[in-house]
């Protein structure tokens, strides 16, 4: 009778990430703890370098789940896709941007941006737009006010400041603190702390995929919390040992510097819900950007009965 109760093969399954950064750490620890693994996952994980790269990965099939900004699903649905890409799992809930200055700042002003050369990321992404709602909040009109550079591939913002490109740049972590420990730049605000709660980074993926892979949508968004609720309740030290793995080429004290700022402004999600004050929220820098063409619905767009159950469910 033993004999023909085999393992069940793990279900695979593809994910794009937007880009390897340690501002997406409960990622990691899925992996490295083995929760994936606990539901019965294969997870192929892969660098889709770029918001349009990944949702072109996640249109043409080439992955099944994206890790992006929500903003890029809003493109596609003002497109009018057949089949729109839904919003199933929220991961980070800040923008995961700082600001950086060629020299320290300990009294830094935003006033001290106007005229500047800024570095910035690229047209219509969320880091570019969180960047310009905050900059508007402080009486700075982005294109106007400076001279705003965001021709650049976003992976070569930050070689391209270190070259000597800008005064100022909006850099994501690690690079942020790297450029810190090497006195190449000094991070003086953060575009998260600024910019509020919104679903920033999400794990989403084609409508048909989900109704056709509900169980193993499920599972995923289940090992997903269970990283989640281990990042919120473990110490930084901690949540910097499982994730080092996944970033060899960064010294320990920046990931535990990165990790420790990422946790003090609240940047990881406890929970997969994508809440609809949020989205909105997100929807209102689009429109400040001048990249929303209408009003997205919260309805069509998201879908949280996997996150509520993996919250109701994962203790």
């Amino acid at each position: 009778m033993l004999a023909g109760c085999g393992k069940k093969d793990a279900s695979k399954i593809r994910i794009g990430e937007v880009t390897r950064s340690i501002f997406y750490a409960p990622q990691y620890v899925a992996l490295s703890q083995g929760f994936f693994k606990d539901e019965g996952l294969d997870v192929d994980l892969q660098t889709t370098a770029g918001g349009d790269k990944t949702m072109t990965a996640i249109l043409s099939g080439t992955v099944d789940i994206g890790l992006v900004g929500s903003e890029t699903s809003i493109y596609v649905y003002q497109q009018g896709a057949d089949d729109p890409v839904i919003n199933f799992a929220q991961l980070t809930q800040t923008d995961g941007t700082f600001l950086v200055a060629r020299k320290p700042d300990q009294n830094f002003n935003w006033d001290s941006l106007k005229g500047i050369t800024f570095l910035g990321q690229r047209k219509g992404g969320m880091p570019q737009m969180a960047g310009e709602f905050t900059l508007k909040k402080h009486g700075i009109d982005p294109h106007k006010d400076m001279n705003l550079i965001q021709n650049i591939e976003f992976a070569n913002i930050p070689s391209a400041f270190a070259s000597g490109t800008g005064d100022y740049v909006q850099l994501f972590e690690p690079q942020a603190s790297v450029f810190e420990k090497a006195g190449t730049g000094h991070v003086i605000a953060s575009f998260g702390k600024e910019s509020g709660h919104l679903p920033y980074t999400v794990y989403m993926a084609k409508q048909s995929y989900l109704k056709k892979h509900k169980d193993v949508v499920q599972k995923f968004t289940n090992a997903i919390q269970r990283a989640q609720k281990w990042v919120d309740t473990k110490s930084v030290e901690e949540v910097a040992n499982a994730v080092i793995p996944y970033f060899n080429k960064v010294d320990k004290d920046i990931v535990v510097s990165v990790v420790k700022r990422y946790k003090e402004q609240g940047s990881f999600a406890t929970d997969p819900i994508i809440d609809e004050q949020e989205w909105n929220n997100l929807q209102d820098i689009m429109d400040s950007a001048g990249e929303l063409k209408a009003r997205a619905p919260y309805d069509k767009l998201v879908d949280n009965h996997f996150a509520e159950k993996a919250k109701a469910d994962v203790k």
